[in-house]
């Protein structure tokens, strides 16, 4: 039987990145996925890939920062498949780069409103959902730039720092409910999202030979962290943030 048989996932911020290849690691491993983000043509594009590659997954479009959404996502997922087993929260944003203060407070709500309260009413939203079938697994995805002070990402990093505690606030909510939470911190991955810092390639360079891994990261590094958190061999891990940053942090501590 495969790792994931059966279960179901929703999966924000799938249509791409991190998000993307953690669906396709799921559904490889014997999942059904629900591939979400804002653009519905989006999502079709990567459930029916999943599909034509024997997956099973279905696309539901939703923006994270409208509750009624969020509400529609989750009650879609549980009319097509029947149950919900597990959760990544995945879709985050960052309208502004630079010192926090210049940062306005639309551009401050907005990010907090996307990156911390929509984790915790999705995770609201499915928890009972979750419950219902013995329980399963959450992973917030957070950052390292959570971790350390950041001169140009303050209000990113603030709630990406947030994520980290929230799994750990959460993780003693949901315990008794049979619902394991965690938070993987990725470091820099070779996605979309980061695509301005990997365009200077000399920089890359230089932070490549720092790294212990010798390499910045791809989103499938990510995606099998992701996808062993939601497994039974994580079955005794919660309330933790698993740092995967290719030696990152500790290279920048030496």
């Amino acid at each position: 039987m495969s790792l994931h048989q059966n279960k179901v996932f929703i999966i924000t911020g799938s249509s791409r990145g991190i998000g993307r290849a953690t669906a396709e690691q799921l559904a490889r491993d014997g999942a059904r996925v629900v591939i979400s983000s804002r653009t519905a043509e989006a999502c079709s594009a990567v459930a029916e890939s999943i599909c034509e590659q024997g997956g099973d997954a279905i696309a539901r479009a939703c923006h994270i920062g409208k509750d009624e959404q969020l509400k529609q996502l989750v009650d879609d997922t549980v009319a097509h498949y029947g149950r919900l087993d597990g959760l990544v929260c995945n879709a985050a944003s960052n309208p502004v780069y630079g010192p926090l203060q210049e940062l306005e407070r639309q551009a401050f709500d907005t990010i907090m409103q996307n990156n911390i309260w929509s984790q915790i009413k999705l995770c609201r939203l499915a928890a009972p959902h979750i419950q219902q079938h013995g329980g399963g697994a959450i992973v917030l995805v957070s950052s390292v730039a959570g971790l350390s002070g950041q001169k140009m990402l303050g209000a990113y990093a603030i709630s990406k720092a947030g994520g980290m505690q929230l799994a750990r606030n959460l993780a003693l909510e949901y315990g008794p409910q049979g619902i394991r939470v965690n938070a993987v911190a990725p470091g820099l991955i070779r996605t979309d999202f980061s695509q301005a810092l990997l365009a200077n390639e000399k920089q890359v360079a230089m932070l490549e030979r720092t790294l212990p891994a010798g390499r910045v990261g791809e989103p499938e590094d990510i995606a099998g962290v992701i996808g062993f958190l939601l497994s039974p061999a994580a079955s005794y891990v919660t309330g933790q943030t698993l740092v995967a940053d290719g030696g990152m942090t500790i290279a920048q501590s030496m």
